[in-house]
């Protein structure tokens, strides 16, 4: 672990010294080969599709960045947007979202709660999203049918050209929700049944999106659910199961395996796709790493959530989830978010801190997290991210 902290810390002084190289330098202009993000995902990625279909989100979301709900599941900033600031290109807007959406550099896919594999139930009876990652592809195609129409790049179009699809960068950073979704229910090996289909699936995306022009692909694998403190407290096991950091480690493994078998998957895409790039990219490493030392990394709270009802030591009760009031006990209790959620990895217990989401997004742009090694600095000026 000693060797991963001195990963991470190198992979971010790698960064910063390349940001301020960038800063000193005579460059004028940010220049990418890149000019578009595509993301598929769940609520680890979304910037607004789920409340532009359901809405409507209240705070505290959004409160560090935004300064009000801004339809991601954070206090600010998520991965996503992190990369398209480093690529130089704006916020990426929702796919869903009809009013003041540009998809001239890339479109967002992702919704809360989404799942890989299609869900066989409602989002009104279990609240899971009906746009899975195979309706978010079918979005992608019908965008890119529109590119191929006479009207579509007349003034004042809002889509890209068609022939940016080819000189994108594919984001899929989902799956969570297929790990998690039915886990206290039928526990780990229950779970382990389906996931083959999960990546089985991501894998058919991808092969999908290459057929359209799509040459490069990034894949964030799982994060360490068993420190997040919604499945802490939502989960079973009993205190064997938990390490010296306050983590599940039976859960752990089995994001671990699962992540091995994403991996193993993706070598043979790439190894199927001569022209393109299929990039695993290793978040959980360095999500668990924040989680066990977060002093390490300017943060102070590790598997404790800032957005909350106190009453347990990971402030989080699945009856009253951030933002809301509900009464327990014949008193109001009200989900509250903390001063200062720049000290803490977890939001609200289930998501990342916009504080947490910028430093994993710093240990992606280092390279140290790839595999197969992608070298970003020769497609792109990376551009600072504040």
């Amino acid at each position: 672990m000693k060797k991963m902290s001195c990963n991470l810390k190198s992979g971010v002084a790698l960064v910063m010294a390349l940001v301020i190289m960038g800063m000193m330098g005579s460059l004028s202009e940010s220049k990418c080969e890149f000019e578009a993000i595509f993301n598929f995902g769940d609520s680890n990625s979304d910037t607004g599709g789920f409340w532009a279909a359901f809405p409507a989100q209240g705070p505290p979301y959004g409160m560090t960045y935004f300064k009000k709900p801004s339809g991601r599941a954070s206090d600010g900033r998520l991965i996503i947007d992190f990369l398209a600031e480093a690529i130089g290109v704006p916020f990426l807007s929702p796919y869903l979202q009809s009013i003041g959406s540009n998809f001239r550099h890339g479109a967002n896919f992702a919704t809360l709660a989404s799942t890989v594999l299609q869900p066989y139930t409602s989002l009104f009876v279990s609240g899971v999203s009906p746009f899975y990652l195979a309706i978010q592809l079918n979005q992608l195609k019908q965008l890119n049918f529109l590119t191929h129409q006479p009207h579509s790049h007349r003034g004042g179009t809002k889509l890209p050209h068609h022939s940016v699809l080819k000189k994108s960068l594919y984001v899929f950073y989902i799956g969570q929700n297929d790990f998690t979704g039915n886990l206290a229910a039928i526990g780990i090996k229950g779970v382990q049944q389906y996931l083959p289909d999960v990546v089985d699936q991501i894998a058919y995306a991808i092969k999908e999106i290459n057929g359209m022009g799509g040459r490069t692909f990034m894949v964030l694998n799982i994060a360490p659910i068993g420190c997040y403190p919604a499945f802490l407290e939502e989960l079973p096991h009993d205190e064997s199961d938990v390490d010296q950091f306050g983590c599940l480690i039976s859960y752990n493994n089995a994001v671990v395996e699962y992540n091995t078998m994403l991996k193993d998957t993706l070598f043979q895409v790439k190894k199927q796709l001569s022209n393109a790039d299929v990039i695993y990219v290793d978040i959980h490493s360095v999500m668990l790493e924040l989680f066990q030392h977060p002093t390490h990394h300017g943060l102070r709270h590790g598997p404790t959530a800032c957005c909350g009802v106190e009453g347990n030591k990971h402030k989080f009760n699945p009856k009253v989830f951030c933002g809301n009031t509900k009464v327990l006990d014949g008193r109001n209790v009200t989900a509250q978010a903390c001063s200062d959620p720049h000290n803490y990895v977890s939001w609200d217990g289930i998501h990342a801190t916009e504080a947490a989401n910028k430093i994993v997004t710093e240990a992606i742009l280092s390279g140290s997290y790839f595999d197969p090694p992608f070298d970003f600095h020769k497609f792109c000026d990376i551009q600072p991210i504040g």
